[in-house]
């Protein structure tokens, strides 16, 4: 099991929030939980868009796994436009295994079968969100998306992140700043 540890000025185990501006239609709306941000990088998951060509059950069958009868209630979620076929799996973290990455204390990302064959059975983690796909930044790209007013940055907050209520999750995530998304300017500028 490997451990990010938190280096200053980097934003992992944080939400990205993309400003109404974001000019990228696959951003539009999107809050992202960053998983890693390093000098080489960072790589994060979607969390509130769905893939509604795919069911968990129809995902499971793929892979050779019977699925549960509750498992209607788990959605695939657009993780990000890299690597679309992948899946990961962001969950709390009492579920861990050899495979899992802790975040921090109350996330860690698992991108093995063995996450969605433990989803399946009822002994996985209490709270988790599948997704395929990844968003991913090179060295130094976020920084710039950042200083350039592309995102803003908040506090992840579980029930942003695993909720039921997608629709609403972008707003939820401004408004647990105290920011009301009313208020957001729809256009970048510089002073």
């Amino acid at each position: 099991m490997a451990s990010m540890a938190k280096a200053p000025g980097y934003l992992s185990g944080h939400l990205l929030v993309a400003m109404p501006h974001m000019p990228d239609p696959r951003f539009a709306r999107s809050v992202v939980y960053l998983c890693a941000h390093t000098a080489d990088g960072a790589m994060g998951l979607i969390v509130n868009k769905l893939i509604d060509s795919l069911s968990f059950p129809d995902l499971l069958r793929q892979l050779s796994i019977d699925p549960p009868d509750i498992s209607d209630r788990i959605h695939v979620h657009f993780g990000g436009p890299v690597e679309a076929a992948r899946g990961f799996v962001l969950h709390s973290t009492d579920y861990q295994h050899d495979a899992t990455m802790v975040v921090d204390d109350r996330f860690a990302l698992t991108a093995t079968i063995d996450v969605l064959k433990a989803i399946a059975k009822g002994s996985g983690p209490r709270r988790s969100l599948l997704a395929l796909g990844y968003a991913g930044w090179a060295p130094g790209q976020l920084d710039q998306e950042i200083q350039s007013n592309g995102w803003l940055t908040v506090p992840a907050d579980p029930e942003v992140v695993f909720g039921d209520d997608i629709n609403s999750a972008w707003q939820r995530a401004i408004a647990g700043i105290g920011v009301d998304p009313s208020k957001l300017a729809s256009s970048a500028g510089r002073a």
